[in-house]
């Protein structure tokens, strides 16, 4: 066994904490330890895979608020909010671009280098070999490029290794998915990745987004570490149980949405739950995205909210539990469906309902929905048993092989090795970030894509 590591990973929302744990539980596994930092909401702290990792030996988990005064992660706090993406579209947004002028970088950068020397001085004693990681970031994220910036730099001082580890996968295999996005040039928000030494992704896919802006020996395409048969095992051992019943000849079907930020037809998506809730002995569960799900019109519709077969999923179940408790799942392209393609239940690529092409429908075209009749004739297959083997087998092992298994099936070790590695080479930054008080991250972004493309 190798000689014990450290490793310090910030969370920051439920999907990282989904797709890192597993190789936290790796990492502790192989005899390591680690500091687990919490940036996003407090309540964070009870959700049952932080729950699964305090028990684990070797691990430490705290709130970032925890751990600097009061007044200073006030600061914090409020720098975050100041130079979040989505203030500055609202009507106040010239007030706070006004407020970031007055409030500069060189005032911002006292607060945000204080916080990172004590979190990384906590973890970390000088001459220790350690990585520090983060999971995908995006100049679009919620906690503040500027900080995240600061933080592997000062990592980097250490001569401590940085690692950006996935929150997801990559449910699209095209690219004009959003609202606004017209252009098929390279998205220069994927650019902040070239502040860490190493950016790993679950399969080729995800790594085609970053690849403008990185080299090859920056990225590893390495699996998906929430899909493996090796973190699925585990996972069924200590998930919470579910709330959800199953009873008599009821046909069950999951409709789970995805962020409001993606290009989704909201009439015929409210016209197709309709068409399900009009089967007989047909439940619809439909599961809103666990960030900013509140924003859909959908969740809101009172035609929806009065069917009474069709019920809107309370946070508190999740994920796992509907894909149990399904007979079909409707999905707008979200990578959540992976884990029941993997158990061969039914998953429905419903393409027609968003701008995107899925990647289910992409690997199994068999799976696809096109138009309101497809919706109609494979429920009312399936409802009566008449579908018969889902799944075209060899798509479906395609499809396993390319995007959750690309470099074999025994993906949890690769990224423990991963890690490994980076703490033993400690700092390494990537040739084309060039950290600099004066030299701001948009600029950075545009180096980056200047020397790629």
């Amino acid at each position: 066994m190798n000689l014990s590591m450290k490793a310090l990973f910030f969370l920051r929302h439920y999907n990282d904490i989904d797709h890192i744990t597993p190789v936290i539980s790796k990492w502790i596994e192989t005899g390591h330890s680690c500091d687990i930092v919490l940036i996003g909401k407090h309540r964070l702290l009870s959700d049952y895979r932080i729950e699964f990792l305090k028990k684990l030996d070797g691990v430490r988990i705290a709130h970032i608020r925890d751990l600097i005064p009061a007044r200073e992660f006030l600061k914090w706090r409020l720098q975050t909010i100041l130079l979040a993406t989505s203030l500055q579209r609202l009507f106040i947004g010239p007030l706070v671009r006004a407020a970031i002028r007055y409030y500069d970088a060189e005032r911002r950068e006292t607060v945000w280098r204080s916080t990172a020397d004590r979190i990384l001085q906590r973890s970390f004693k000088e001459g220790d070999k350690g990585v520090v990681v983060f999971d995908w970031l995006t100049k679009n994220s919620p906690i503040c490029i500027e900080w995240i910036e600061q933080v592997v730099s000062r990592a980097h001082a250490m001569e401590l290794g940085t690692v950006s580890l996935p929150h997801g996968d990559s449910p699209h295999s095209t690219q004009l998915i959003r609202h606004r996005e017209w252009n098929l040039a390279p998205d220069a928000s994927f650019s902040a990745a070239c502040i860490f030494d190493k950016l790993v992704v679950p399969n080729d896919l995800c790594a085609r987004r970053f690849r403008p802006f990185l080299d090859d020996r920056s990225i590893a395409v390495l699996g998906s570490p929430r899909y493996c048969d090796e973190w699925l095992a585990k996972l069924a051992t200590f998930a919470p149980a579910s709330s959800l019943s199953r009873s008599g000849r009821q046909f069950r079907v999951v409709m789970f949405l995805r962020k409001n930020d993606f290009t989704i037809f909201w009439e015929e998506v409210t016209e197709v739950v309709c068409l399900i809730a009009a089967f007989p002995d047909t439940m619809l569960v439909i599961k809103p995205h666990t960030r900013g799900g509140w924003r859909q019109s959908l969740t809101g519709n009172a035609a929806v909210r009065r069917l009474r077969n069709v019920i809107i999923a309370a946070d508190d179940i999740h994920s796992i539990h509907l894909m149990n408790w399904a007979d079909l799942i409707i999905d707008l392209a979200t990578s959540v469906v992976f884990e029941a393609v993997k158990a061969k239940k039914p998953v429905l690529a419903a393409d027609y309902l968003h701008a995107g092409r899925s990647a289910l429908a992409h690997y199994m075209p068999e799976t696809e929905l096109k138009c309101r009749d497809d919706v109609y004739r494979r429920i009312k297959s399936l409802v009566s048993g008449s579908d018969g083997t889902f799944y075209v087998e060899h798509h479906r092992e395609r499809f396993i092989k390319e995007m959750l298994h690309p470099a074999g099936p025994d993906v949890l070790p690769l990224y423990v090795s991963l890690l490994e590695a980076q703490a033993r080479a400690g700092a390494q930054p990537s040739p084309h970030y060039h950290p600099s008080n004066d030299f701001s991250m948009d600029t950075q972004r545009d180096q980056c894509l200047s020397n790629q493309l």
